[in-house]
């Protein structure tokens, strides 16, 4: 199986290691080098339909690249579209739902599925919208997070209370809703409303058991910050 490892501290690359005959496939733009031992496709992994439902879910192009070790063994370098931490997951025992653009590659034997969610989730969660990718197959899949990254246990009885903007991605059998992180005297449209106003966000509570990545910087409050007049 193609080799994974995450490295440099800052802005890191994903460096791979394929032996003649493996696949690996990326986010389209992903690749920075490769050897001359090694062949881009542009590919649409799981059909028409498949890449269209994931282009609706999170934001994914199209046609994604596809490296071969068609000549040889070889390396070469991927990087993520946002500054900020990667992390290798492994996929098989347990799979995992993607958040919008956290996407940066995997092996070949890993599947990008689409599922339906809740519609408060969908409408307000920045979860991807009515579907979400989830993995399945088995291998290893690649994330990438704004600023650094962390991974969190979540254990029954203990739940797990996240913005959704620092979410990356989550085992697929915890449970998750969205929620709102001021008071609950107004109901949730008050509450709503409230947060709109304060600045205060949407939250999303996990329970059961599993793991959350989540990441340290939200990019949807950067993107704000630096479309400010200057001063």
């Amino acid at each position: 199986m193609p080799v994974f490892t995450v490295t440099g501290d800052v802005d890191p690359f994903l460096h791979v290691s394929m032996r003649r005959g493996e696949t690996i496939y990326c986010e389209s733009d992903a690749m920075v080098m490769m050897e001359s031992t090694l062949d881009l496709k542009g590919k649409m992994k799981g059909g028409l339909g498949s890449a269209l439902m994931r282009t609706f879910a999170n934001g994914e192009s199209f046609f994604q690249q596809h490296i071969e070790a068609t000549r040889g063994d070889g390396d070469c370098l991927l990087s993520p579209t946002l500054p900020g931490a990667m992390q290798v997951v492994d996929v098989g025992p347990n799979n995992y739902i993607i958040s919008d653009g956290a996407f940066v590659a995997a092996t070949n034997g890993v599947e990008l599925k689409v599922r339906t969610q809740s519609l408060g989730n969908a409408l307000f969660a920045q979860s991807g919208g009515f579907f979400v990718t989830e993995t399945g197959g088995s291998g290893q899949v690649v994330v990438s997070g704004f600023g650094s990254m962390s991974m969190l246990d979540v254990e029954p009885g203990k739940d797990a209370i996240i913005d959704n903007a620092h979410v990356v991605c989550w085992d697929s059998t915890l449970r998750y809703e969205i929620s709102i992180t001021t008071g609950t005297s107004g109901g949730f449209l008050g509450n709503l409303i409230n947060s709109q106003t304060s600045g205060e966000g949407m939250v999303l509570r996990f329970s059961g058991k599993g793991k959350v990545y989540v990441c340290s910087r939200n990019r949807n409050a950067f993107k704000a910050w630096m479309q400010q007049p200057a001063r």
